[in-house]
């Protein structure tokens, strides 16, 4: 097994989980099978129960575990399903180490963060680089890690004004000196190091800065790590003369500098390093010389040239509680991409605040209700991503209300389903209480209610979770039809609350259609409203497994539907999958028509006229 490790140094947000994702792309194109790891310093055993707001969206695997966003990241890049073991986290080292102590398997020792901590992280890493995860036998070539945090930070201590080199996050030291150690432990030719830094530009002076870097790479060292590669983050192309200098103060060969630049699209970054034989560095770092063969990323230039050349928009409101920031929603702003660009859409997203819809906002902020109304309006299409809590649940079903009535496409994921059925209680069957015993436990009409099996005094891991499977109760529906006419699909679900099945019976006769249910027929998985152009509400989330040359099929749905497609797509059996080898004249390539699956390679578009830089903040394929 050979390892390549990914750190970070200067400052955080540069964009490591980007960089490592496209090094495994890279690798990949060479013909090796790729695995990854995430490491979160963070004392949290998982993601499960982070706020949006501070660290962005929990991804879900299908083993139901709750992880960072850099494991979607992953996914999405490498077409491959990871394991909650992929996820390595503080938390999750020490609660192994100290159920061993409790157990007495250390004999009587003193249980110490060297060796006992250190020796559970890298036994941690061997152990989960062997797992496959490419449905292929057998353990993968090469297993990319990614250090969370930064490393070699220049700080300044609070009672003097000497600069000192920092480690960055005190919890990460157990990591870097595992790794120190790995490094030792695996040899030579088997473990890679690569150091994402910044090199920024002073506006004063316009030159290109090293210092930063030299620090940072300054302090990695001291801690036991040296890199083999440097890959710096700079908002153009680096001088050849500033090359030559972090390779002098840095002890790197310039061949192994490699600069990746903000560019107009993510998908140019596997490119870029192809493009600075990045690949040449790897191979001779690791020994694969004879074993990797040149990387062909045709599918991957096509694809970046294809999304640089949209121009036609399609415009959805994404009306949730999070819209402060981007991250909470990634998994679901990817899967419109991805859906966006085979249907050769530049995607808009207008972030409408849940809140700001509601009759409270309009008598406290008048010009706030008018212009998040005036967004909602404007949109081709309405999404109501997932979320928990009673925060803007009124303004959701206002939103779900407007385009019901107004045969705007609309798409409703766990939550946003259980609101269109809240909605759906209220104005059809005129249940005017109807609301969820969520947010209202006291409701004389519960139509969304608390679930079995649930906690309600314990948060972490205590949700329906993981892939689970649904069965479609009719055929002859545009769900089922987008995904190949399937009898079944499995789909993702992260959630603690469900549809009444005591009023589904009342809803079909009112005209909601619930189309797909679970095994046992009792819990409700996907609804849709006949009568209306596209308004379809799932339980699970499609936007997990949704790639770049396979997009979900209820996303594909959602953008065919909102820019007048979704009849075409319905007639060609499917949903849009993956982008032909092939470029036309004009540069855009005919879509291509298949059956099921979800994945493969993804885009960078422009989301309310920004463009995504190439590693920076948010930029999660």
């Amino acid at each position: 097994m050979k390892y390549v490790l990914v750190t970070g140094g200067v400052v955080s947000g540069l964009g490591k989980g980007v960089t490592a994702s496209s090094i495994g792309v890279v690798l990949k194109a060479c013909g090796l099978r790729i695995t990854s790891i995430k490491i979160d310093p963070y004392l949290n055993t998982d993601a499960g129960t982070m706020s949006p707001f501070e660290h962005g969206e929990v991804f879900v695997l299908d083993d139901g575990g709750e992880v960072d966003l850099d494991l979607g990241n992953y996914e999405r890049f490498l077409d491959i399903r990871l394991k909650r073991d992929n996820n390595i986290t503080t938390g999750k080292i020490y609660q192994h180490v100290i159920n061993k102590e409790r157990k007495g398997d250390y004999l009587g020792k003193t249980v110490q963060v060297v060796p006992h901590i250190t020796d559970a992280i890298q036994e941690w890493i061997e152990r989960v680089a062997i797992i496959p995860v490419d449905g292929k036998e057998g353990p993968a070539d090469v297993c990319v890690i990614e250090l969370g945090g930064t490393i070699g930070d220049t700080i300044f201590s609070r009672h003097t004004e000497n600069g000192i080199i920092d480690a960055g996050d005190i919890e990460s030291m157990p990591f870097i000196e595992a790794l120190s150690q790995f490094s030792c432990r695996v040899g030579p030719g088997n473990f890679c190091l690569i150091h994402v830094s910044l090199v920024p530009v002073l506006n004063v002076v316009g030159e290109q800065k090293t210092k930063p870097t030299q620090h940072s790479v300054r302090g990695l060292r001291g801690l036991g790590l040296t890199p083999d590669i440097l890959a710096c983050r700079s908002t153009t192309a680096l001088d050849e003369n500033v090359k030559e200098k972090l390779s002098q103060f840095c002890h790197v060969p310039v061949s192994n500098i490699v600069n990746l630049y903000d560019v107009s699209n993510i998908w140019h970054i596997p490119l870029l390093l192809k493009e600075q034989k990045a690949h040449e560095a790897l191979i001779k770092a690791l020994n694969l010389q004879g074993v990797a063969r040149e990387p062909m990323l045709l599918e991957w230039m096509e694809r970046a040239k294809i999304c640089d050349t949209l121009r036609e928009t399609v415009t959805i409101a994404m009306v949730g509680k999070y819209t402060g920031l981007s991250d909470s929603y990634l998994s679901v702003l990817k899967a419109l991409l991805h859906a966006s660009v085979a249907h050769r859409r530049k995607l808009v997203v207008e972030w409408v605040p849940a809140s700001d819809l509601e009759e409270t906002t309009l008598r406290e902020a008048p010009e706030v209700h008018k212009a998040a109304w005036k967004l909602l309006k404007s949109a081709d299409g309405v999404l109501v991503p997932g979320g928990f809590g009673d925060r803007g649940v009124e303004g959701k079903i206002l939103a779900a209300k407007y385009a019901r009535e107004n045969k705007i496409p609309f798409l409703g994921i766990c939550l946003g389903m259980q609101i269109a059925v809240i909605e759906y209680c209220r104005s059809i069957l005129k249940l005017r209480d109807a609301n969820s015993t969520e947010f209202n436990p006291n409701t004389t009409n519960p139509c969304v209610i608390f679930m079995p099996e649930g906690s309600k005094t314990h948060m972490g891991a205590t949700m329906r979770l993981g892939s689970r499977r649904t069965y479609f109760e009719v055929m002859d529906c545009k769900s089922a039809k987008l995904y190949g006419n399937a009898a079944y699909v499995d789909e993702r679900h992260r959630h603690r609350y469900e549809v009444n099945p005591e009023i589904v019976t009342e809803l079909e006769k009112a005209g909601l259609a619930f189309v797909g249910k679970d095994d046992t027929g009792k819990r409700m998985e996907i609804i849709e409203l006949p009568s209306h152009p596209y308004f379809v509400g799932v339980q699970f989330h499609p936007e997990f497994k949704s790639r770049p040359g396979k997009p979900s099929a209820l996303f594909s749905g959602l953008i065919a539907a909102s820019c007048g497609q979704l009849e075409t797509l319905l007639h060609g059996q499917g949903y849009i999958n993956r982008v032909q080898t092939k470029v036309v004249a004009n540069g855009v390539l005919p879509p291509k028509v298949y059956q099921n699956g979800n994945a493969n390679k993804a885009r960078k578009l422009m989301v309310n006229g920004a463009a995504f830089y190439a590693n920076g903040n948010g930029v999660h394929v």
